[in-house]
This record gives structure tokens, sequence and C-alpha cells, in this order.
């Protein structure tokens, strides 16, 4: 079996690391010619870390990033402070850092895997049929592979090819993306600015250097294809934060309209859809790179599977199922941020008293949280499966005691292989007939997940299944549903 990804950006480049990682033979296609210096995302979320975590991948990009851990919204002179120091997590921040060294990391590690990048291929046709999926180049080559994954951003091919819908709209709002050099004092948060005149976020990058998105409400009839002008900048943010940030210099920058989007299927037989083919959506809440590492990591492992032999008939389905979802919720956040900020002129005179106490309500700052740094989310599990306490939820990265050596269960996911993490003192190991995709660790500390001693974790770090001092039937049983044939 062999996989096509059509793309190479960070979605693509952790979809192919994985497949590759996995034994899978998995070749990406690129249209553009060369690498591009766009690099709309800057924050890396905490649920995104732990997957590249498990990958190996943290230390790396934590030495370039910059570890904030708090939003400042700055509303109308009023400022607020959310709260990003995840309790529940080793990434108590978001890491600002350019997509660009995300993406860098992620195809040095794809490229030494094996991964072959080909750049200059451009997807012209698509045809699939029992057996596979053809592609065709706007070159007139032909390429084919057991299964395809469009990784190809908002403008698809693959998506357009399969005739699947891209629901939604484009907003009417030019937003202009600048990293800029600020003299002013802000502080190390990711500072929201909403003024009467628009609004702008600046996350720091570090040594005065930050990520400037800005929407000018003066400024929505200028043509997208008109240069960004620092003094436009300066200007700008002069007006929608009341201060003067004392701009220095700015080294790159972009106008663009923004879109809420998202593909009615993320499936379609043999193809399949991640990242911004799947969902694009306000750049307000830095979710896209973040959702589209997140897509990549919840199919790479059902695709390993179903090249192994081992998939379960129904593990394919649940990409869809357990992603379409998330990003649904993710589009609502989204587009909520924007309707604040866009207010139309009878909100804005009350949105300095509304805001503060929405935002700083317990359950509404809780919910929002969890759901920006992705550590809320959880899957259904799917239809015919045994259901069991925190089955579909995270599993955080537990410290372990294995043979009296102190380790974390993120470190024996690197692999891509389940985990059988096992405390109930059992004799026998009923996971060795599925050691070549089931990795059991006999922790000799309780497991702290409420009263669970046997949890059966996916590669992709949520729970599979989970009892309390189940039998070796129990626990054969569970490993048969998920992982397939002995």
């Amino acid at each position: 079996m062999s996989v096509i990804v059509v793309g190479a950006g960070p979605t693509g480049l952790m979809l192919a690391g994985d497949l590759a990682a996995a034994g899978v033979p998995v070749t990406i296609l690129e249209r553009r010619v060369q690498e591009s210096n766009l690099t709309r995302a800057f924050a890396v979320h905490a649920r995104t870390m732990e997957l590249l975590d498990m990958r190996g991948l943290t230390d790396g990009l934590i030495a370039q990033g910059l570890q904030v851990p708090e939003v400042r919204p700055h509303i109308q002179g009023r400022e607020l402070i959310f709260n990003m120091r995840h309790p529940e997590s080793r990434f108590p921040y978001i890491l600002v850092l350019q997509q660009a060294r995300t993406e860098a990391a992620l195809e040095e590690r794809a490229r030494g895997l094996g991964v072959e990048i080909v750049r200059g291929a451009e997807v012209a046709g698509l045809d699939q049929d029992g057996d596979g999926v053809t592609l065709t180049l706007a070159d007139g080559h032909t390429e084919r592979a057991d299964y395809v994954v469009g990784c190809d951003g908002a403008h698809s091919a693959v998506r357009r090819l399969l005739s699947v819908g891209f629901s939604g709209r484009s907003y009417d709002t030019r937003i202009v993306l600048a990293d800029v050099l600020l003299k002013a004092d802000l502080p190390l948060a990711v500072n929201p600015f909403i003024g009467r005149d628009g609004a702008a976020l600046l996350p720091p990058y570090g040594e005065g250097w930050f990520r400037a998105t800005i929407w000018d409400r003066t400024r929505q009839g200028v043509p997208i294809e008109e240069p960004v002008g620092i003094e436009e900048v300066r200007d700008a943010l002069l007006r929608i934060t009341g201060r003067d940030l004392e701009l220095a210099e700015m080294r790159w920058s972009t106008r663009f309209l923004s879109e809420r989007r998202q593909a009615r299927r993320y499936r379609a037989s043999r193809v399949f859809l991640a990242g911004d083919a799947a969902h694009v959506h306000s750049p307000l809440g830095a979710q896209g790179m973040s959702t589209g590492i997140q897509d990549a990591a919840n199919l790479s492992w059902k695709l390993a599977a179903a090249h192994h032999g081992w998939a379960p008939p129904w593990l394919l389905d649940t990409y869809e199922s357990e992603r379409h979802p998330v990003g649904r919720t993710v589009l609502r956040l989204t587009d909520l941020l924007r309707r604040l900020s866009e207010a139309p002129a009878p909100v804005r005179l009350i949105r300095p008293y509304v805001a503060p106490a929405i935002i700083n309500h317990p359950r509404v700052s809780e919910s929002v949280r969890l759901t920006l740094s992705g550590l809320g989310i959880s899957y259904a599990l799917p239809a015919g499966l045994a259901d069991s306490p925190l089955a579909g939820t995270r599993i955080p990265d537990l410290p372990l005691v294995i043979d009296g050596h102190a380790t974390r269960l993120y470190e024996h996911l690197r692999d891509g292989r389940f985990a059988l993490l096992d405390a109930s003192v059992q004799s026998d190991e009923p996971g060795r007939p599925w050691q070549d995709r089931l990795r059991t660790l006999r922790p000799s500390a309780p497991l702290l997940l409420g009263q669970a001693t046997t949890v059966l974790v996916r590669p992709d770090g949520y729970a599979a299944w989970t009892a309390t001092y189940p039998s070796p039937g129990q626990i054969a049983q569970a490993l048969g549903q998920w992982c397939g044939p002995a």
C-alpha cells in the first residue's frame, strides 16, 4: 500500500512523516517550485505541542520560539487577562513561532524518514477505483497510490476534483499581516487590541518583534493586490490601539481576504482532506496550523493500520466522524471572535462593559481556554464498541515509574503504536499477541486516572478503552476491537 500526500505545508509534512515512520511508502506532491515565504501562522497551541512531543520535536521548537502564558485583550482602553497556563499539560503556554520554522522541523523529520517531496507537481486530474487513486499532473504525468490525502490548502485542487462542497462564505474584510519591530513596552502576552476603528493582534516573537494581524475599518476599500506600506501599518496601530507603539521596522507583509468555510466531507472513498483543504477560518484565535497538524495526527495511524492489514473496517471512517466536528467548533469560535472585533456601532458602545463580564466568567473562560489550546478535544466512540470511562478523551502525559525508572507516557508513543497501561498487577501479558502494534507498560505506581487501573491509549494520545482490574479476556476483547486480529 502507498499514500500520496498533496501539499508540503505543516499538515502534509506531519502526515507524511508519520506514515514513513510507520513503514508506509509515501510521497508528497507540491505545486510550488520554491518553498513559500508566506508565514501566516504564528502559534503552536498546547495540544499540538503534545502531539509534536510524541514525535520528539518539541525541544528544538521551544528553543526557537517564545513561551507566552497569557492573552491580554485590550477592548477600547480596558485591559483583560486571559490565562493560558494550562495546569493539565507540560506546555502551559502558547508557543509563538514563525510557521516557517515549524515547517522546517517537520520537513527535516519527513526527509530523514525517507519521504520524497516532488516540487512543481501540480495536480490537474483525479480518478479513483476500488484498488487505488490515479492523479494526473499538469505536465501529463500520472501518479498512482492506494490512498491520497489533500493537504493542499484553501484552494485545494484535490477537493475541487472530488466535487466536495466547501460551504461557508468569504468575509468582506481585508486583513493585513506584517512582522514589525516595536520599541514600545508590551507585556509577554498575545495582545489583541479592539478599538472603534478595527482590531489588531500582536503576539511577540521576542527581541521587540511582533506579528501584527490588523483589520482596519477605514481601509476596507483597498485592493487586495496593493502592497502594504509601513506608514499604513503605523497609522492603523495608532488608531486601533490608542497609543504610539513606536513602529521602527517592518520586514514582511501581505494583505488577504479571510474566509469561513468547511468541506462537507473529509473522506471520499480513498481520498481524504486535511488542514486548510478541509477548513479555513478567521486568523483570530490562531487555530489554523494547530488544527491541521491535529488532523494529520488523527489520520496517520489509521492509514498505517490499513497499510499493515489490521485496521478494523470502521477505523478509516472515524477520521471524518472525529475531526469534522472539531473543525466545525473551530469555525464557530473564530467566527465569534471576528464578530466581537468587527461589531456594528451599537454593539461597540456597550462592548467595553459586556465583554469583560463574559471573558471573566469562569465557565466561559475555561471553555475557551480548552478549545483554543485543543486540550478539551474528545471523540465519540464508534458505534458498536463497548463504552468505558474516559474513552475518547485526551490522556495527559502521565509520569510513570517502570522497572524502577522514571519516564512519561508520551515518550512511549513515539513509535506510533498503541500503549496498554496496565497497573492491575496481572501475571500474564494479554497484549503479547498484538506486540507488533502495541506496547505494554506496567507502571509500578497507580494510574492517576479516576479509578482506572488499565488504559488502552491510541497512538494519537486519546483513550480507546479503560477499565478497573479487568480480566485478561476483557483486555483481549478490547485489543481485538481496536487493534484488529491478534
